[in-house]
Order: structure tokens, then C-alpha cells, then sequence
């Protein structure tokens, strides 16, 4: 027998014990899956076995080996090569997240759920209040937690004065001016560009809701990084966009009309007007009347605040990307959050007479900080990054107060939502799933599953308003996830608004 001959005899000899042992260890298992595999021993003196180990619930574990315990057998793991049929340990994780979606989907479309704190409901929380257990504010709060736990979902059909407007296209981002009666939408196109439009919302105490797209949709093949509203000539009057240049496209900030969207206002568009700002990251609009007509951009270790009108324009370097950016309301103070992790302010108040001595305080998350939102009183502010940590800092003493727990993130561009009125705290994960938490105590309210398979470019966006299509609307919450938009009332007894017809 020749040295080749041999080494095939000794590895089919090898391969031949594997895979017996493998289909002993197998009907071992099938044989009595109660009992495990045997954990019995002989004492050294003859006498009875005892065992060794608790009694197995779990089929044994092979390495590079899956048990599936729907066909009951093993399938073997492989390295995600170009085999037939491969099956690899992020198939499995995925399989195994959309089997958990499913199953919360199904509980969540359930018309009782469990409240978010035992023993509370409205009746309860009524008598608490009649007796003076209760505040005003304290029973909105608990009330909202109530009905936030009731809302389920219902899909909303937009309405468009144009046959030709393709519903088919997904959404990118939705972005609500301060009455949440109009959404600034921005949908992916199958060409690879974007477009952005803006879409009117029509609410009722009844709590049916209707949406109408504009008349004029715009078309780009940049990526829009950041959008803010801006008060230009009167509240909410302009959008502010930063574009992504793309290849020899260089990228930009804009200021755009609202009314440049319509083709049925016979009035001017405004001031329209676009600044060579490349890469820009973050954008944010001031309303604070020292500051009138000011905004700021994010860019690539620098900060950028800009005259709308004048075009005179302040830099100030620093020290990494500036991701987030929002202006205070009661001072032109600008905070920002970086991919550092660091969170300072400039107060543009003050003049740059040394390097750095403009930044007023400075704090510090352990990831990049993609979204920042102060509250009311501004001594406090909410900071989320792309650890998923959402926390919230005592601007005074640069200290965290808080932390919200559950929220998922690893490298997306994720921004937080905060109903101060309300109690409630908003984020969407990179998981797909939409989490609410009372803002007083950090209390996970309620975890909303996505519509859709999950997946990194079909994250909702979201909205959340106490009066959802402007004065007169009825508290819910907005979500808007591939090419569909929903639509999550308080009122249980909902009913779907009736098409409108088609305006000539």
C-alpha cells in the first residue's frame, strides 16, 4: 500500500468516526431530550451511580454546528463562503431578531396592553387628582403615560392634487415644524439621489387624520445630512438643508421657502438662497432676538455661524466633527456634541480673544454624539451617542442626572425627541424599534416594533405631538418606514379617515 493510499484510508476513517459520532450524540439526545446527555458516574467501590449535573433542557452544543429545533436535527455552520445554500452565524441572528419582531408585533397590534406602572389607569388617576394627590401637571403626565401604552397602529394614505406622485419610494426622514402641522419629508429615489417635499397634515379631536403631499417635489443627487426649520420672516417660514456633495457635485447649505413647494401660492417665494458649504454635518436656527437670522453649521473640525442676510460669517475651530448642534432660546448660546464624544457651547456674545475661550462649559459622552436637545428651563440638556446611551446633563455643574436605558445604537445618525409638556422621551434604534420613556424617571414606557423587516436603511423616523396636525389635533405619534406612513392615535376607538377626493 503507497503513502497515498494510506492517507486517504486514515482520513475517511477519521471522517467516518466524526460523523458517527455525531449521529450518536444525536440519538442520545432524541432518545430522552429530558435526560440530557448522560451525567451519571460509578462510584470506585461498585455501589449505585449518582449524578453529577442537573438534568439538561438544552440539546449539547457542537462546535461549528446549529441545532434547529423546529426540524429537530443539526446543520453545520459555515464561514460564509460561496457554497450552496450557506448558512452562517449572522443568518441565525438575523432569523432569530425577525422570529422576536413577529411575536411583539402580533402582542403589540393587541387592543389591551399592560400599562407601563401597575395598577395605573385614568379612572384612578382622576379620584387621585380630585382628592389633590395629584398636581396638574403630575396628572397630564401620568395620563399621557396611560394613553401612550393604548396607542395602536393605523396606516394613513397620502393624498396628492398629482396623479402622477409615486408612493413607492422610501422614506428617508420626516422633520415637524413647531405646530406639527407640516412634515418636511426626504424619500430615497431609485436613481440614487433623494427627493424632499413637504407634506400637511389635518387633525381633529375625533382623532382622524389626513395627510395631502405638496404640489412641487425637489430632486437632488446629494445626500441631505441635516434638516432644521428656520423663522426667517415669520415662524417656521424656511427650511434649513445641509447637502452631502457626491463625486464632482460639491456640497452645500440651503435656505428654502415653504411657499416654494406650492404651486397655488401666488405670493413671492422669499428669500432663497444657498452657501458653498461643504460637508457640513449638523445645522441649527436661532430664535433668539440678539442673534435674528442666524444659523450655525457642523462641519469637519470647525464650526460655522452665518448672517442669513449679510452673509458675514464667524469661524471657530475645534477639535473633531461636529455631528448635533441646537441653539438656546433665552441667550445666543450655540451647544454643540462631536464625534469625540465632547458636548461644549459658544456664546456668540463673547469675542474670540484667546484660542478656546469662547467655550463657556464642556462635558464629555464615551462615543460620538449624534443628536443634543435642550430642555425648557435650559440648565439641562439630553445628549444621545452611538453607544446607545442617552443621558441628561446638569449643563450648571456638567454632571449626569439621568440615564435612559434600552436605547440601540452602533453607527447611525440617530436623532432623540423630547415632549417636555408630556413626560416623554422618544428614540428609534438601529434595532427598528421605536422606545418611550417618562422623562422624570427614566422609565421605559413602551417599545414599539417596526412594521417592516428590520434592516440599516429602513430605520423609521418618527414624530410625536400632543396636537398632531396643528391646533386642534389630537395627541399621537407619526412613523413614517419604507414607503408607508402610520399613524398612532391616543383614541382607541379610531377610525380610518375616508379618502378625499382628488383637488383639479
Amino acid at each position: 500500500m503507497n503513502r497515498r493510499d494510506r492517507r486517504e484510508r486514515n482520513r475517511r476513517g477519521y471522517g467516518g468516526q466524526r460523523r458517527e459520532w455525531h449521529r450518536t450524540t444525536r440519538e442520545q439526545w432524541h432518545s430522552d431530550p429530558r435526560s440530557g446527555p448522560s451525567t451519571s458516574q460509578t462510584s470506585q467501590d461498585g455501589g449505585s451511580s449518582t449524578p453529577s449535573a442537573a438534568p439538561s433542557t438544552e440539546p449539547p452544543e457542537l462546535r461549528g454546528f446549529y441545532f434547529d429545533a423546529d426540524k429537530n436535527r443539526y446543520f453545520r455552520l459555515l464561514p460564509g463562503h460561496n457554497n450552496y445554500n450557506p448558512l452562517t452565524c449572522e443568518q441565525l441572528l438575523e432569523r432569530e431578531r425577525e422570529r422576536r419582531r413577529a411575536v411583539m408585533l402580533t402582542k403589540d397590534d393587541m387592543p389591551n396592553k399592560k400599562a407601563p406602572r401597575t395598577g395605573r389607569n385614568t379612572a384612578m388617576l382622576m379620584n387621585q387628582k380630585h382628592l389633590g394627590l395629584l398636581s396638574g401637571d403630575a396628572y397630564c403626565r401620568a395620563v399621557h403615560e396611560v394613553k401612550v401604552s393604548g396607542m395602536r397602529r393605523h396606516r394613513l394614505t397620502v393624498q396628492s392634487s398629482d396623479s402622477s406622485y409615486p408612493d413607492t419610494d422610501n422614506f428617508r426622514r420626516i422633520v415637524g415644524d413647531s405646530a406639527c402641522e407640516r412634515v418636511f419629508t426626504v424619500n430615497d429615489v431609485p436613481h440614487g439621489g433623494c427627493k424632499y417635499g413637504i407634506m400637511t397634515f389635518k387633525g381633529c379631536k375625533r382623532g382622524s387624520m389626513s395627510a395631502e403631499m405638496c404640489d412641487n417635489l425637489y430632486f437632488t443627487n446629494r445626500k441631505v445630512n441635516s434638516i432644521c426649520w428656520a423663522s426667517v420672516s415669520h415662524p417656521d417660514s424656511h427650511v434649513l438643508l445641509c447637502l452631502v456633495g457626491i463625486a464632482e457635485t460639491p456640497g452645500c447649505v440651503s435656505l428654502l421657502p415653504v411657499s416654494l413647494f406650492s404651486n397655488s401660492n401666488p405670493d413671492q417665494p422669499g428669500m432663497l438662497c444657498s452657501f458653498k458649504i461643504s460637508t457640513a454635518w449638523s445645522c441649527a436656527w436661532c430664535l433668539n432676538p440678539q442673534a435674528d437670522k442666524i444659523f450655525s453649521t457642523g462641519l469637519s473640525r470647525r464650526v460655522i455661524v452665518k448672517d442669513a442676510e449679510t452673509g458675514r460669517t464667524q469661524t471657530y475651530g475645534v477639535s473633531s466633527d461636529v455631528l448635533a448642534q441646537q441653539f438656546a432660546l433665552r441667550a445666543p448660546v450655540l451647544f454643540n456634541g462631536c464625534r469625540s464624544g465632547d458636548i461644549f457651547n459658544i456664546d456668540l456674545r463673547q469675542g474670540r480673544r484667546s484660542k478656546d475661550s469662547w467655550k463657556c462649559c464642556r462635558f464629555r459622552q464615551e462615543s460620538a454624539v449624534t443628536s443634543i436637545s435642550l430642555l425648557h428651563d435650559e440648565n439641562y440638556l439630553l445628549a444621545a451617542d452611538m453607544l446607545g446611551q442617552i443621558k441628561l446633563w446638569d449643563v450648571r455643574v456638567s454632571k449626569v442626572v439621568q440615564e435612559f436605558k434600552g436605547h440601540n445604537n452602533e453607527s447611525a445618525y440617530l436623532p432623540v425627541h423630547v415632549n417636555e409638556s408630556e413626560g416623554l422621551l422618544l428614540a428609534v434604534g438601529q434595532d427598528c424599534y421605536t422606545r418611550l420613556w417618562s422623562l422624570s424617571d427614566a422609565l421605559l414606557l413602551r417599545t414599539i416594533p417596526s412594521p417592516h423587516p428590520a434592516a440599516r436603511d429602513l430605520i423609521p423616523s418618527v414624530q410625536f405631538s400632543s396636537q398632531l396636525g396643528g391646533r386642534g389635533g389630537a395627541p399621537g405619534l407619526l412613523m413614517a418606514v419604507k414607503h408607508d406612513l402610520y399613524y398612532f392615535p391616543y383614541n382607541t376607538d379610531y377610525q380610518d379617515a375616508a379618502p378625499q377626493p382628488q383637488s383639479t
